[in-house]
C-alpha cells in the first residue's frame, strides 16, 4: 500500500528542485477555519532527497481580507536572482484570480507584487510556471469556461512576457469524458450546469515531446483522479491521452481522491509524480510520491502497476 510521505496536511503539493539539488515542497493548507493562526499562507517543506520532510512554516504574507480568505494551490519559480510564487486567492470556490509574490529564497517569506494576473478570467486557479528548454516562460492554469459542450473548469496557457506579466491567452484542454464531471446540476454563474473540471496542471518535455499532467473530477472524494495530455509545442494543439487510457492516478483500495498533482526528478534524474489523497478518515489530504514512466507510448506510474481497480 502507498502512504504518505509527510503525516500533517498539504494538499495541492508542488515540488521543486531547488538550485542545490535539494527539495521544497508548497501546498494549499486546510480550510481557514481550521488552519493555524497567523499572518502567512501555505506551509512549506524542506528534504535532502525526497525520502523525510522538515517543516519550514507557512512563508506567504496574507493579502487584505477583502481579496479572500483562501489561498489555494502554489507553485514557485526560481528565476532572475529569485524565487516567485504563482497561487490563487479567493472566496471559497468564488472570485479566484491568479497572483504573484517574491521571495528572496525558497521559503520567503514571499510578499505579494500587487498584480492580478487573470483580470478577464470570471474564475482562475492552479498556476503552474513552466521554464522550457530555450528559457521561455509559460504560466499554465485552469479557468472557468461556461460556453461549451461540457462546461466547468478547464485547463489554458499563456506566454509569460515578464515573471509578473501575461500574454494572450490560450485554450489547452476541455473536459472529454464522464468521469471529470465535478458535480451534476450544480449552480454557477446563475444557471445550472453538468459542471465538469479539469485543473492542477503540470508539464515536463521528454522524447521531444510535451507532456501535461492534469487533474478530473470532485477534489472533494474518491471521484478525483489523473489523467494526461501530449502537444509538440507549449501553446499546443494538445491532445489528451488516446480513447479508453485509464487514468494514471485514481482510487483505488488504500488510495482515495489521489490528484493535484506536480512532477519533479528524483537525485538520480528518474522523474516523480507528486500528489495528495485523502487520509483514511477522510480529514486531511497528504502528500505521496511516487516514480513515474514516461515512455514515447504514454505515462505509467510503476508501484500501483496491477493493483486492484476501483470496483464502480
Amino acid at each position: 500500500m502507498l502512504e504518505p510521505v509527510h503525516d500533517g496536511y498539504l494538499a495541492d503539493p508542488f515540488v521543486l528542485r531547488l538550485p542545490d539539488g535539494t527539495y521544497a515542497a508548497y501546498g494549499s493548507g486546510p480550510p481557514p477555519a481550521e488552519a493555524h493562526p497567523g499572518a502567512r499562507a501555505f506551509d512549506a517543506l524542506w528534504s535532502a532527497t525526497l525520502e523525510s520532510w522538515e517543516p519550514r512554516g507557512p512563508v506567504l504574507e496574507r493579502l487584505p481580507a477583502d481579496l479572500g480568505e483562501d489561498y489555494w494551490a502554489p507553485e514557485v519559480a526560481v528565476a532572475e536572482g529569485g524565487y516567485w510564487m504563482y497561487y490563487s486567492v479567493g472566496h471559497g470556490d468564488h472570485g479566484h484570480h491568479l497572483r504573484v509574490a517574491r521571495g528572496d529564497g525558497p521559503f520567503g517569506p514571499f510578499r505579494d507584487l500587487g498584480r492580478n494576473l487573470t483580470p478577464e478570467e470570471s474564475f482562475a486557479i492552479d498556476a503552474h510556471p513552466f521554464r522550457d528548454d530555450d528559457g521561455r516562460w509559460y504560466l499554465f492554469f485552469a479557468r472557468d469556461i461556461l460556453d461549451a459542450e461540457r462546461p466547468g473548469t478547464h485547463l489554458a496557457v499563456a506566454p509569460m512576457t515578464s515573471m509578473t506579466e501575461l500574454g494572450p491567452t490560450t485554450a489547452v484542454l476541455a473536459p472529454n469524458a464522464d468521469w471529470q464531471v465535478f458535480q451534476h446540476d450544480r449552480q454557477m454563474y446563475g444557471r445550472r450546469y453538468t459542471w465538469h473540471t479539469l485543473e492542477g496542471p503540470s508539464v515536463v518535455r521528454r522524447h521531444g515531446r510535451y507532456w501535461l499532467t492534469y487533474s478530473g473530477g470532485a477534489w472533494t472524494g474518491p471521484a478525483y483522479a489523473v489523467s494526461w495530455a501530449t502537444a509538440d509545442h507549449p501553446l499546443g494543439p494538445w491532445r489528451h491521452a488516446p480513447a479508453g487510457t485509464a487514468p494514471l492516478l485514481r482510487t483505488r483500495p488504500g488510495l482515495v481522491g489521489p490528484g493535484h498533482n506536480s512532477l519533479t526528478t528524483a537525485p538520480d534524474g528518474s522523474d516523480v509524480i507528486a500528489f495528495h489523497a485523502w487520509d483514511a478518515a477522510g480529514g486531511k489530504r497528504q502528500m505521496y510520491l511516487e516514480r513515474l514512466v514516461i515512455s514515447p507510448r504514454g505515462l505509467s506510474v510503476p508501484a500501483l502497476a496491477g493493483a486492484p481497480s476501483p470496483q464502480h
